[in-house]
Formats: C-alpha cells, structure tokens, sequence
C-alpha cells in the first residue's frame, strides 16, 4: 500500500504514468515540456536561493561547502550519480533554508520532472563538460549578495539547459 501511495503521488505530480498496475513510465520529455520546466526553474529557483540567503548561517555555508566540494569530486572522478546527488543537495540546502514552503514543493516537481532526463544526459555525455556554477553562489552567499545569488543559480540553471541541448544532440 505505502508503494502505491507513493506512485499515486508521483503521477500527481506528472513525474511518472501509470499506464497499468504492472506498467508505469517516465512521461516522455518533449521539447516544449522542458522548455517549459526549465522556464519555470528560471523564475523560481534564483528568487527562492535569495529568499533563503538571510536564513543561511555560518553552519549551512560550511555544509554548502561540503556539497559542493563533493560535486568537485564527482565531476573529477566521472560518478554521474554522486554528481546528481550532490547537485540536488546543494540546491535544496539553500532552498529548504526558509523552511519546506510551497515555493520549495514547487520547485521540488519541477526537479522530479526534469530529473530522469538529466540521468540519461549524463550518462550519454559523462561529467566532463559540466561546469560547477556553485563557485559563484558560495561567494554570493558568503557576501549577502541576494543579486549575486540570483544570477548564480540562473547561470546554473542555464548551464544544465545547455548540457540537454548537447546530450539531445
């Protein structure tokens, strides 16, 4: 039961179909639904990274720093899986920093519909051309730049979109 909770959940949000009791899928990603989801990260996630920058303290920067020293070795090393675990971390580190708000579910579903694409980008193109956007975050953050901030999950967020358009290629 607590399985077919969960993938009701899951359909909900249009993170998988379920076609059957045995079937369920990834909706497939089309270019118009990643356009427009990653549109949509655009416009939530650098507001949400600087409405959580006062509520980042010394302790959240260190394990923001954590994070993103473990996506260096990630990235280094070639593991796709301990790239995305990280990249997830890090984000939600920052965005769960104002509390488990609706700002961040939302931004949550979006990174649930994108996801899975992501896995198999990676996994045909490696973690050689990925650039660690975070460099810019951390020192935003580390300055009280709310704008800084902004601009530095945007150019992540960009970075990410323009890795799809490779590993689509």
């Amino acid at each position: 039961m607590p399985v077919r909770d969960a993938l009701s959940r899951l359909a909900a949000e249009d993170a998988v179909e379920i076609r059957s009791k045995r079937r369920i899928v990834v909706p497939q990603m089309t270019p118009a639904r990643l356009d427009e989801v990653m549109r949509c990260r655009l416009l939530l996630e650098p507001e949400a990274a600087a409405l959580a920058l006062p509520a980042i303290d010394a302790r959240l920067l260190r394990a923001l720093r954590a994070a993103d020293a473990a996506i260096d070795a990630a990235l280094e090393s070639g593991d796709v899986n301990a790239y995305m675990e990280n990249n997830y971390a890090f984000h939600f580190l920052i965005y769960r920093a104002q509390g488990e708000g609706v700002l961040t579910r939302l931004i949550e579903t979006l990174w649930m519909r994108f996801g899975p694409l992501m896995r198999v980008v990676y996994g045909r193109v490696g973690t050689a051309r990925l650039v660690d956007q975070h460099r810019e975050a951390l020192d935003a953050i580390a300055r009280g730049d709310k704008d800084g901030l902004r601009a530095a999950i945007a150019a992540d967020i960009a970075d990410g979109q323009a890795l799809i358009a490779v590993g689509e290629g």
